[in-house]
């Protein structure tokens, strides 16, 4: 059985992944589903074409992985798509998040996706892809941030490379690194000390078109995913402007 993979898949960018997973990628027999909220994907699962297998994990519990890595040796599925799209970030400088979000966001959005693409491979066959959620934050280092962006640096860093090395066994890897995206992430980073460390959100792109994109250039076998004029000019320019300059001009437009 070809099956997708998708963490992060009971809301915003990750569930948009499955659906359209679901109703465009005709390799796909069936999708596993992973997120913390079990109803949010029973919910999604009623509305696909496809079978879905819902597990309810917390990925920052080792314990997860290890009950995905026994499933995947008791049904020996080919893994044809996996996406990372699990993570979160939180707006405030270093004293305003709390050292447990701290430890979590990079346990979620670093660990975690290195665990699972670990776990997975094995089970990956020739042609397969996987689609790590990074961000345009990953480009250069952001105040009131920059744990955020630090934690996508990796995941762009880590994706470009894996790219690489798996290409004598046929397995391509994308990192998709999306603006700010209308889902509930915004919320979520809002809630630390300083919530208001960022008010500046446009453009604001739409999650299917995101998504629309990043399965094209997985398909295309391309090892980044760029949407948006606005996100392709800020990438080239993170490439030739200083740090200093664009951190400067960060704090700037945070604060209008």
């Amino acid at each position: 059985m070809n099956i997708a993979i998708v963490t992060g898949a009971s809301s915003g960018i990750g569930r948009e992944f499955v659906r359209q997973i679901a109703f465009r990628e005709s390799s796909i027999d069936a999708i596993w589903v992973i997120a913390r909220r079990r109803e949010r994907l029973e919910k999604l699962a009623k509305r696909l074409p496809i079978p879905v297998k819902v597990l309810a994990y917390d990925l920052t519990n080792t314990e997860s992985l290890t009950s995905l890595r026994y499933i995947l040796h008791a049904e020996k599925p080919r893994v044809r798509i996996v996406v990372n799209a699990a993570g979160f970030g939180k707006f405030g400088s270093y004293k305003d998040i709390a050292i447990q979000d701290q430890v979590d966001m990079m346990r979620l959005n670093m660990e975690a996706l290195v665990r699972l693409t670990q776990t997975v491979l094995p089970f990956m066959p020739r042609g397969a892809r996987i689609i790590n959620m990074a961000s345009m934050a990953a480009f250069q280092p952001l105040p009131y941030f920059g744990l955020y962006a630090a934690t996508k640096a990796f995941v762009l860093s880590y994706s470009r490379a894996l790219h690489e090395e798996l290409k004598e066994r046929c397995v391509a890897v994308t990192a998709v690194c999306p603006g700010f995206v209308n889902t509930e992430f915004i919320g979520v980073a809002q809630r630390s000390q300083q919530p208001t460390a960022c008010t500046h959100y446009k453009p604001l792109y739409e999650a299917r078109d995101v998504v629309r994109r990043a399965l094209a250039d997985s398909r295309h076998r391309r090892d980044i995913s760029v949407y948006g004029l606005n996100t392709n000019m800020k990438r080239c320019l993170a490439k030739i402007t200083p740090n200093p300059i664009i951190m400067a001009a960060w704090q700037w437009l945070r604060k209008h």
